[in-house]
């Protein structure tokens, strides 16, 4: 049996890693673009990875992407560390995890273990790490493993995961924050929200005392859809509809995240980070 059938159930096409032109008929690849910016203030909190690959057997060719964001809280000090730790210690986690094992076994399925339960490792040792090395710091995390045209989806905090496709855009992820809570139960509108004075204080992150709780996701990445991560820096001050419009009208993934975030640095005070993957033929 091979590998992208063990994976996925069904035989998959060809799917190169960052083209250069356009594709075959049929072929499926992908475009990603990414950018952080530390916006009007002095230093810059966010974090990002992001990590294209393929792996080959035989006719198969399976895609192995890794993007992440993470925005840290505490200054200089503390919130920029914070991210750090939290982007490099999960890459490293998931690297070892994942990639390591199919490149020393790529026939390697039965036992395996499911991927969202590796992301979850990875962000709770990631958030033991911040925790031992950031006591004033701490950082959101939203980790995307794309295999194929699946996405799989660990989050915490209030960074978010947006599907943009057939001209619509939707959240994926939910903010782990006060504001949210209150929109939730009725108290305020998302109006309201976004000038809040505690719109920025959260309930669960990374580097918080106790046990940290994980949400996450399997998210299916149709045709010509986009997936895009991004700091609150970004999503605060740019409505749904205007990413939308951005997006699709940009030349590419590289180009739609340049204008995101020069907008985003036009109209708000915080650092600004986003990853646009977009899965093509």
């Amino acid at each position: 049996m091979k590998l992208w059938t063990k994976l996925f159930g069904r035989k998959g096409g060809p799917l190169p890693t960052l083209p250069v032109g356009e594709g075959k008929e049929g072929e499926l690849f992908l475009l990603v673009g990414a950018l952080t910016d530390r916006g009007p203030i002095d230093h810059n909190e966010d974090a990002l990875f992001v990590l294209n690959a393929a792996l080959s057997r035989g006719e198969d060719l399976l895609p192995l992407g890794l993007y992440i964001v993470a925005d840290g809280m505490g200054g200089h000090e503390g919130g920029q560390r914070a991210s750090d730790l939290a982007v490099r210690l999960t890459a490293h986690w998931i690297l070892e995890r994942i990639y390591q094992p199919f490149l020393l076994d790529p026939n390697r399925s039965a036992g395996q273990q499911p991927i969202n339960d590796v992301l979850v490792e990875a962000a709770v040792a990631a958030n033991s790490k911040v925790r031992e090395e950031c006591p004033r710091g701490g950082t959101t995390l939203t980790c995307t493993f794309v295999l194929g045209t699946n996405a799989f989806i660990a989050h915490v905090g209030d960074t978010r995961a947006y599907l943009i496709s057939h001209n619509t855009i939707r959240q994926i992820t939910t903010d782990h924050s006060l504001v949210n809570r209150l929109i939730e139960l009725g108290q305020i509108t998302p109006e309201e929200a976004l000038t809040h004075p505690q719109r920025n204080v959260l309930y669960r992150a990374l580097g918080r005392p106790g046990s940290l709780e994980v949400d996450t996701y399997l998210q299916s990445l149709p045709l010509n859809s986009s997936l895009l991560l991004c700091s609150d820096g970004l999503w605060g001050v740019i409505s749904e509809q205007e990413i939308l419009s951005v997006v699709n009208a940009a030349s590419s993934p590289q180009v739609a995240c340049r204008q995101l975030v020069a907008l985003a640095a036009e109209r708000g005070d915080d650092n600004i980070t986003a990853v646009l993957v977009q899965v093509c033929n």
